[in-house]
């Protein structure tokens, strides 16, 4: 089990390492090394999201958490939260102690320069393709579809209400999208 763990931290450790910008930009990086893996399933992944985004705290450690339990249970997630903060402990670390040096020069300049557009490309990418697995019931990058209209109809319903009251506070989206669902898979 051990060397399973340290697979799994290995996966979380580079999923930190090399995603800036945020949980959301780590969203493309989770679904494909965590998936690729074998420990979920894309629509898995798409849940596990919604349950992270859900819940208080960082997304990345609460992605990684929830991963690292459904996996290895306890230590999974302890192997796995560890994995995904460590990188930017190190890196702040080292900022810390060649900080004037490091933000001063260009290859830094030039890199930091690039971080935002593809920070802005990786956010896109992972909504358009948690919006087709919303709509669709499953997305494996090849654009192969199951309908699933009760997912579309959801989507349609809650995509109404936020056109309409602009300023929605997002915990009511929540509970609106919580009793939709609840609603419309009981009915079905």
């Amino acid at each position: 089990m051990l060397i399973e763990l340290l697979e799994l931290f290995f996966i979380f450790f580079k999923i930190g390492l090399f995603t800036f910008g945020g949980g959301y930009a780590m969203i493309p990086l989770i679904r494909s090394e965590v998936v690729d893996a074998g420990y979920l399933t894309i629509t898995q992944v798409d849940q596990f999201i919604g349950i992270a985004e859900s819940t208080p705290g960082p997304f990345a450690i609460n992605i990684a958490t929830f991963v690292g339990y459904n996996s290895f249970g306890v230590w999974g997630s302890v192997f796995a939260t560890l994995a995904v903060t460590l990188p930017s402990f190190i890196i702040i670390i080292l900022i810390a102690i060649f900080s004037a040096k490091i933000l001063k020069s260009k290859p830094v300049i030039f890199a930091l320069s690039w971080i935002n557009p593809l920070t802005l490309g990786l956010i896109l990418s992972a909504g358009v393709s948690v919006m087709l697995t919303a709509i669709f019931g499953s997305f494996d990058g090849l654009i192969h579809f199951a309908a699933d209209y009760i997912g579309l109809a959801i989507f349609g319903i809650i995509l109404l209400i936020s056109l309409i009251f602009k300023k929605i506070n997002p915990i009511i989206l929540i509970i609106i999208s919580g009793v939709l669902g609840f609603i419309m898979y009981s009915v079905m």
